[in-house]
């Protein structure tokens, strides 16, 4: 049985009021219908699903909400009686049909399924960028939101343009463009927008990531960063810990290092999942590191107690997007402390954040280690994903080219 109720979304617009949604649950996967009408909360009456009398158009609204309601049910006996698997994406589709799908609309719903699937990562730069995005729209006078089919190829590069007269880098351009195709391709597979209206794609808006340089320490540098004195106990010698750390273990994601737990070392071997794409595996732990993890030996209590203090003031681990905050917000201050305090004193003038390290096993791996171990060691899925990640750190063939053609003093 599928269920069908009015509610307020939970998502406030900057005059402080919250849209009123359509809410259709199937097989206990929900589906939102957008009406575009906004209200207080305290003019919403939540038990009866319906506009106050307060609100000055209450009679009009909850006239709209129960012809919906109306539709929307006829809906469900009728296509529920043609097909019992019915999913609520055909239930939408059929109540949504003469209405008109505004994008706005749809990228609150996208930045709620990013909220409560605990994409902190991603949810808190893709609401920044749908706000600009917002602020674009009503700086060009085209409206506080814009109709699917009005988002038109020339429309977007009228904001890429916009975001450049901002100093906004292309790279960063590209992450606003991948965002307003995520929702669109979510209101397509929904069956809200016809593809015909897409507007990516060959002829159209296409999208390049522009190609960056990745530069990782030399061996020199990672012996300097090994060997600075920093006080044991202090939070710049933490931070170089977490740096080696990553680095002895190839390059480990700052996100799975803070994840670390006593209980994943076993048999000297440290046993763990990549966050990212859920790979799992095991590797030796090298004695620098064993060195490293004996400094917090102190804060062990319980064999399934974290390793490192990062994440220990997060009450709830499970709630994916508290992690994911506290993740953002540590590894943020780790990297200003590792440039501006560790790097200085190491005598390091490159920009040392945690990613370095990654870059670092990268560059100093470059062609000595086969492709398809490398491929075990990034936990890459795709081994054409290695390929052209290590790329970015094998030259010899580009130098011996060079030196062919204009000698080699050596």
């Amino acid at each position: 049985m599928a269920s069908i109720k009015v509610l307020l979304w939970n998502k406030e617009n900057k005059e402080g009021q919250y849209p009123i949604v359509i809410r259709i649950i199937k097989n206990r996967k929900p589906s939102y219908i957008y009406t575009g009408y906004y209200v207080d909360k305290k003019q919403w009456d939540e038990k009866n699903s319906r506009v106050k009398k307060s609100h000055p158009n209450s009679s009009r609204l909850n006239n709209l909400i129960l012809k919906k309601l109306a539709e929307a049910n006829d809906t469900l006996i009728k296509l529920e009686t043609d097909n019992t698997a019915v999913s609520s994406q055909a239930i939408k589709k059929t109540i949504t049909h003469d209405g008109v799908p505004m994008f706005l609309a749809q990228a609150e719903i996208y930045l709620n399924t990013l909220k409560e699937s605990g994409k902190y990562n991603r949810y808190t730069p893709d609401k920044s960028r749908i706000e600009r995005f917002r602020d674009f729209l009503k700086v060009n006078k085209l409206g506080d939101d814009i109709p699917f089919s009005a988002l038109t190829p020339d429309i977007i590069k009228r904001f890429q343009g916009y975001l450049r007269r901002k100093n906004i880098s292309d790279r960063t351009i590209v992450n606003y463009l991948i965002v307003i195709r995520t929702i669109f391709n979510q209101a397509i597979a929904a069956e809200m927008v016809d593809r015909k209206f897409y507007p990516f794609g060959k002829g159209k808006i296409v999208i390049k990531t522009p190609e960056t340089i990745k530069v990782g320490l030399t061996i020199e540098e990672v012996k300097r960063l090994e060997e600075v004195e920093l006080p044991e106990g202090t939070f710049e010698n933490h931070c170089r810990n977490l740096w080696l750390f990553s680095f002895y273990f190839a390059g480990m994601r700052v996100s799975d290092v803070f994840r670390i737990r006593w209980s994943d070392i076993q048999n000297e071997r440290l046993h763990y999942t990549m966050g990212k794409n859920a790979k799992g595996g095991s590797l030796k732990i090298p004695e620098k590191a064993l060195a490293i993890i004996s400094q917090y030996e102190g804060e062990k209590r319980r064999k399934n107690d974290l390793i490192f203090p990062d994440l220990k003031n997060v009450e709830d681990l499970s709630d994916e997007f508290l992690v994911q905050r506290r993740i953002i917000n540590m590894t943020s201050r780790v990297d200003k402390t590792l440039r501006n305090v560790v790097a200085p004193a190491a005598k390091i003038e490159k920009k040392l954040t945690m990613h370095i390290a990654r870059h670092t096993f990268g560059n100093l791996s470059g062609d000595k280690i086969p492709i398809q171990m490398l491929q075990k060691l990034y936990r890459h899925s795709s081994i054409t994903t290695t390929i052209g990640y290590q790329a970015n750190f094998i030259h010899k063939d580009a130098d011996d080219a060079l030196d062919a053609v204009i000698g080699s003093d050596s």
